[in-house]
């Protein structure tokens, strides 16, 4: 597998200038795309289905399967592989797959560089549009393949600072953006992509507030790739 590396700027595999917010996007396999013309993005921001958010009653992250499944089926548990593809400076322990050390040379979610070393919490593999908050729009109607893919999907994954990241909890983009500015654009966009890759719906709140971060850059693209919507049947949730 292709994989990229190199921080934001290329783990950010949807990175953008926010001036304008043109792509220039390279992405792994099984990363991100950048597809459709200009205003992708903010079009499909608009397209989502609204609805109010589901109680969480029943959620638990065992409904998603196993945590960092191999769903691709490539040897290589979900976290290493998002690992591998998003830091700069790569070192593994035993063969390609477990990485011991690498560099967010710009971590996405706060703009600073962040090591990582197996074993410490200043890197954590982000679920984009959070587990908890597809659970309360949607997710926890599927059967439990979809439930699995989304939580293995490159496409809602990345490598981002801890520390930044555990301030978000399971929000939504009504109630939490990167204090990166120029990620902003980058980040919501993702999010589209994800729910209308899954079928999930967003409430009012949420797409207003997606639409106000998209119309400050209008060529923003709409993200594709990642995994099938249905992981193999080898795989089970709680």
């Amino acid at each position: 597998m292709r994989r990229l590396r190199g921080g934001a700027a290329a783990a950010v595999v949807l990175v953008f200038a926010v001036a304008g917010c043109k792509a220039e996007t390279k992405t792994g396999s099984g990363g991100p795309e950048q597809t459709g013309g200009g205003g992708a993005a903010l079009t499909a921001a608009g397209s989502l289905t609204v609805k109010g958010r589901a109680p969480k009653t029943g959620y638990s992250r065992e409904r998603f399967g196993t945590a960092w499944a191999d769903t691709d089926s490539n040897s290589c548990d979900t976290r290493d592989d998002i690992l591998k593809r998003d830091l700069a400076d790569v070192k593994f322990t035993g063969g390609t797959c477990k990485v011991s050390y690498g560099v967010l040379t710009s971590d996405p979610y706060s703009g600073k560089e962040v090591t990582y070393r197996r074993g410490s919490s200043q890197v954590d593999i982000d679920h984009m549009v959070a587990l908890s908050d597809a659970w309360q729009k949607g997710a926890k109607y599927w059967d439990a393949g979809k439930r699995i893919a989304l939580a293995n999907d490159p496409l809602n994954l990345l490598a981002v600072d801890a520390s930044t990241n555990r301030s978000k909890g399971d929000g939504d983009t009504a109630t939490w953006v990167p204090p990166n500015k120029a990620f902003r654009c980058t980040y919501v966009a993702a999010q589209v992509a994800v729910k209308k890759k899954y079928g999930l719906w967003v409430t009012a709140a949420e797409k207003a507030a997606m639409e106000k971060v998209l119309r400050t850059c209008p060529g923003q693209k709409l993200p594709s790739g990642g995994n099938p919507t249905k992981a193999p049947s080898r795989f089970h949730a709680g």
